[in-house]
């Protein structure tokens, strides 16, 4: 497995919408919410693309605010699709392609849908698929467990939000070290 590096991989955050989100159980919410904001932040300092999705907007309402809000600043909106798969959406299957990254960071909602099929085709595409487990969810937990097996099983790697951005790092004693090292406390 190769190092994840910001100038080879991208962060695409999946359905992290409103209506979804009013479904999910509190704790796990908000440690997606958390440790989305951190890769969000570290992306953000480390000139990371990032893209991110909204499944039918219109029944499941926008991608949540304190994330909107983050994605805004870093001028990314949100792209709508109808199809499960993330990358079947030919914009988001287009900027993918105009970014050619060898790693795909996801993270979002549900675990068990549209990030495992996401993270599958996504595998079959060539890409190397880093599944953040603590920044997706589901609205049951083995749902979320199932999912990130399956996940797991098409060729992703499984992670966690704090191995993505000190892989991003690389080092410590530099200026970006110590500024990502703020966002984790």
């Amino acid at each position: 497995m190769d190092r994840i590096t910001p100038d080879s991989s991208v962060l695409l955050v999946v359905d992290a919408q409103e209506r979804l989100a009013a479904a999910m159980p509190e704790e796990p919410l908000a440690r997606l919410v958390r440790n989305t904001r951190l890769l969000l932040q570290a992306a953000a300092l480390l000139d990371v693309p990032v893209l991110a999705t909204e499944q039918y907007p219109k029944g499941l309402g926008p991608t949540v605010a304190p994330l909107l809000e983050l994605l805004a600043r870093g001028g990314v909106t949100p792209i709508d699709k109808l199809c499960f798969d993330a990358s079947s959406e030919p914009r988001i299957s287009r900027a993918i392609r105009s970014i050619a990254p060898r790693s795909i960071i996801l993270v979002g909602m549900e675990a068990h849908v549209c990030v495992f099929q996401t993270a599958r085709e996504l595998v079959r595409r060539g890409h190397d698929v880093h599944v953040v487990s603590d920044a997706v969810t589901s609205r049951a937990e083995e749902h979320r467990v199932g999912g990130l097996r399956l996940a797991e099983h098409a060729g992703a790697v499984i992670t966690v939000a704090e191995s993505v951005v000190f892989d991003w790092v690389e080092r410590a004693g530099t200026e970006t070290f110590r500024a990502v090292s703020k966002l984790v406390r």
